[in-house]
């Protein structure tokens, strides 16, 4: 990619502050949010005159608009916005919770949809514009405990798409990256096994390589993606039956 205007979310650790360092690298300009400022500082600091630090949490729509306002009067338009915050909770469904429905929703749905409104009116502006939102691999099949997070990445999925076909009248392109399983702090509190996982490294030159080919969907890895699709694809009942010895009984969530 010739050197770009970037805004990125979720910049501050696991795959985003790869996804900021490999840019950054490649002598993009970039405006990286996120909710704690000490880690973009200290990238910033590396790459001078490259990286302006905008910190805001993506929940909040007036901290958003605000970041949107500081990139309009530093660039007046964005070339690319790679909208990367996001969450994860798992569902214990013995103790059933709405509130983490609703924690799970707000930081991937809405946060979400806040930041392509602010960026849209930039995009429009930019030079061959794209925008780019992160979903996940487990919208492909339904997996145990996994209901607030895929839930909140389907919905993703659905809205990216949908945006593509609005937004193909400005010429704005749009990619969805559908990643499985990356090393980042977040999945590092995860405890079951994670197969095929990938560094957030890695993860953030296939992003990269992706968008730079304007790939519709940047899928990550191959053979993990090919597998869940392929079950997703079965009848409902020969996938529940594959896949029901995933869950935990209710003894197994109270150990």
């Amino acid at each position: 990619m010739n050197p770009q205007r970037i805004w990125l979310t979720g910049a501050s650790s696991g795959i985003g502050l790869a996804l900021a360092r490999e840019l950054a690298n490649a002598g993009h300009q970039l405006a990286l949010t996120a909710r704690r400022r000490e880690p973009l500082d200290e990238l910033a600091a590396e790459f001078p005159g490259q990286i302006e630090v905008l910190t805001a949490d993506m929940t909040e729509q007036a901290e958003v608009i605000a970041v949107a306002e500081a990139m309009q009067d530093k660039w007046g338009a964005l070339d690319l916005a790679i909208l990367n915050a996001g969450t994860c909770e798992y569902v214990d469904v013995s103790s059933f919770d709405s509130a983490l429905f609703a924690r799970v929703m707000a930081a991937n749905v809405q946060g979400t949809v806040h930041c392509i409104e602010a960026a849209l009116p930039l995009l429009r502006k930019g030079e061959k514009p794209r925008l780019v939102g992160v979903g996940s691999s487990v919208t492909f099949c339904p997996l145990p405990r996994a209901e607030a997070y895929g839930a909140s990445k389907a919905a993703i999925r659905y809205l990216f798409q949908s945006l593509e076909l609005d937004l193909a009248q400005w010429d704005i392109g749009v990619s969805l990256v559908s990643p499985g399983f990356v090393e980042t702090p977040l999945t590092a509190q995860n405890d079951f096994p994670m197969p095929m996982q990938v560094s957030s490294e890695k993860a953030a030159r296939k992003i990269v390589k992706g968008i730079a080919r304007g790939q519709r969907e940047i899928r990550f890895p191959g053979i993990f993606i090919g597998f869940l699709r392929l079950l997703g694809s079965l009848p409902n009942s020969l996938r529940f039956a594959l896949t029901k010895g995933m869950a935990r009984t209710d003894s197994e969530g109270r150990d």
